[in-house]
């Protein structure tokens, strides 16, 4: 695939797409008439804990589960469906994980006081960003606006959890002016192993994580500006009681270069244009384990160069946002066997060989206000996915001839009708896409898998997955009740999995076989979620959410990783200067599992949790002190997405102080 062939096509589609209409974003600085496309925003928060993870908040939304293997670097799935078939990004950046095992999630290099919102979008409605099945997940990190006169914002929030002996302490600084603004975050984690509900110990648990982050952006003219982030991520001595294996060391240096320019009138609003580069380095290793009777290194290395440009038009009650999306990534990842003496190596691979991944994609997505109370949103990406494997050796083991590059054309386009009477709002839409397999996939050469105890092998020859689907949702709200039902439905063809190879032998001495990744002619995923909102009175509220999923292959047994029925439900209570939060939370059980995929059945459970907060004011600084406690009734329990029915944590006291200027 020639690179300046794509991007001059491109931008070809992009001079005549601009005689559409289109929308919004901002960085740095806000105009009252311009739109922003419709999006699930969230702010970083909730009352029940203060000192939430990334992956604390995105377990409360109704679409998101995790697999966990460990306290640390949960694996997000959305719409229950693995990470390979969604999008991650930071602030539209694409960044890959160095991890074969999927131990670094892109969630896993961001924290919680150096984003400002997390917006998530459902299948095919997330391919503003890319290729995508499940949907998109953008973390968004903080932007403070210019203003008119110097002012200096601050938060420092500390704390300690007494299951793991955690201690954390986050900080973040801003300062904005008229024509400057300078953002920054300071964050350090560390916890020892926690204890499950039988109050054993679950050895391995133990992490350290250290984050910041800092951005400046200058104005150039009243209606432009340039702006330049980082952020450095370094993760040591983390533990993962699932695996065989444990982390020594993980570094990420997120780098990007943005300029923004608005337009007072005419068609064209903003045009917004950012260059980037992303380093990262993961070293798995069982220098921990000395149980394990041949060791083993699994180093892995991510790089990406990418360049996202987005333009805004608006005309009346039309509105859309074009975007151009192109990144080159390369992905390595080793194996490294050792006898006893680990000064002598018997065995060297490559899991990832060398393997490099292109995209170029040009997405529209549209907004028209048909009337004051109905609205049809629409768009679509066509994308080209270009691979080369340096050592294609490795896959002409299980492949031979296959090639060692390999370009896919990859369409995705989605439609959503919304009306909106009297309270009452409704919505349906369908969504068709492609998505191409991923480097593992597609290039993996004996990845172990501990869930199954398989090593896994890549095929490039994979089709792409075709994804068919449907949504709709009804809700009604007032000033006391917010109810809102939703529901989708997706039919994937050449759906990917792992299926038992005959030819082969494992190489890893724990595992039982190899598997291969190959297609099924095709799967279902069903989604359907309930919330409700209710004010009992101006200081007491109410909360809950049910999720219901389904998944079944072509031959319909259970897909793996699917959530059984859950529930959330708080209560929220203030008086004065207190508040008072507790909630419930858990899954029934698990009956619907697959064991071919090696999986087997989980029990319910219900989660209790409780606390109180305090806010007072320390020289005239707001500041807010919470003491709560998780899982109050001590539990035992494992759920369906524990890696080897590791238990989750036992009771844990929580305790966060902030202090805000």
């Amino acid at each position: 695939m020639k690179a300046p062939l794509i991007v001059s096509l491109l931008l070809i589609t992009i001079v005549n797409a601009q005689n559409k209409p289109v929308a919004k974003d901002s960085l740095g600085g806000t105009l009252d008439e311009i739109i922003i496309i419709a999006a699930k925003k969230k702010k970083i928060e909730t009352d029940m804990k203060m000192a939430i993870s990334v992956d604390e908040f995105l377990a409360a939304s109704e679409n998101i589960s995790f697999i966990k293997r460990g306290a640390y670097a949960w694996e997000p799935l959305l719409n229950n469906m693995s990470t390979e078939r969604s999008i991650m990004t930071i602030d539209g950046m694409h960044i890959f994980g160095a991890c074969t095992d999927k131990m670094d999630p892109i969630t896993s290099y961001v924290e919680s006081n150096n984003l400002s919102e997390i917006v998530i979008k459902s299948g095919q409605e997330g391919s503003l960003h890319g290729a995508t099945l499940a949907g998109s997940i953008d973390l968004k990190r903080k932007s403070t606006a210019f203003g008119l006169s110097k002012k200096w914002n601050g938060a420092y929030q500390t704390g300690f959890e007494f299951n793991n002996s955690q201690i954390f302490n986050l900080g973040n600084l801003s300062y904005s002016s008229s024509k400057f603004v300078a953002d920054g975050s300071i964050s350090y984690r560390k916890a020892e192993n926690y204890s499950d509900g039988n109050n054993n110990k679950i050895n391995h648990s133990q992490y350290n994580k250290f984050n910041t982050s800092f951005g400046i952006a200058f104005k150039t003219s009243y209606l432009s500006s340039v702006r330049v982030d980082a952020i450095f991520d370094k993760a040591t001595d983390v533990g993962y009681p699932a695996l065989p294996m444990d982390l020594s060391l993980s570094r990420a240096l997120i780098t990007s270069a943005a300029y923004k320019q608005f337009f007072e009138n005419g068609l064209v609003r903003v045009w917004d244009t950012k260059l980037y580069f992303n380093a990262v380095e993961h070293y798995m290793d069982d220098t921990t384990r000395p149980e394990n009777l041949v060791h083993m290194d699994m180093p892995g290395w991510s790089t990406t160069y990418g360049l996202l440009s987005k333009v805004n038009l608006k005309k009346e009650n039309y509105a859309s946002e074009i975007q151009l999306n192109i990144y080159d990534n390369l992905s390595i990842a080793e194996m490294r066997m050792y006898p006893q003496d680990r000064s002598e190596r018997t065995m060297f691979a490559y899991s990832w060989p060398w393997v490099t991944t292109r995209y170029a994609g040009l997405s529209i997505s549209n907004s028209w206000d048909m009337s004051k109370i109905s609205q049809l949103n629409f768009g679509g990406t066509v994308g080209l996915n270009y691979n080369y494997s340096k050592y294609a050796e490795f896959n002409w083991i299980f492949h031979p001839g296959s090639p060692q590059e390999k370009t896919r054309f990859l369409p995705n386009l989605h439609a959503n009708y919304q009306l909106k009477t009297r309270g009452f709002n409704f919505s349906f839409g369908g969504g068709y896409g492609h998505r191409a397999p991923s480097v593992s996939e597609g290039y993996g050469y004996y990845i172990y898998n501990s869930f199954d105890r398989y090593d896994y092998v890549g095929n490039p020859n994979l089709k792409n997955e075709i994804s068919y689907e449907t949504n709709a949702s009804a809700g009604f709200k007032n000033k006391k009740v917010n109810i809102q039902a939703k529901v989708n439905y997706f039919y994937i063809q050449n759906y990917i999995i792992g299926r038992i190879l005959s030819a082969g032998s494992p190489m890893n001495y724990q595992s039982v076989g190899v598997k291969g990744y190959t297609s099924l002619d095709s799967a279902t995923l069903f989604n359907f979620s309930l919330n409700a909102n209710y004010n009992i009175s101006e200081k007491f509220h109410w909360r809950g959410t049910l999720t219901y999923a389904k998944g079944l292959d072509d031959n319909k047994n259970n897909l793996p990783f699917i959530r059984p029925l859950s529930y959330q439900t708080s209560w929220h209570y203030s008086y004065q200067k207190f508040g008072f939060q507790t909630s419930l939370n858990g899954d029934f059980k698990q009956d619907n599992y697959s064991p071919e995929y090696g999986e087997d059945g989980t029990p319910s459970y219900t989660n209790w949790n409780v606390s109180a907060d305090y806010t007072f004011n320390i020289k005239n600084k707001k500041t807010v002190l919470q003491i709560g406690v998780e899982n109050v009734l001590n539990e035992f329990y494992s759920t369906y997405a524990d890696w080897g029915n590791i238990p989750r944590m036992g009771r844990n006291i929580f305790t966060s102080l902030k202090i805000n200027f």
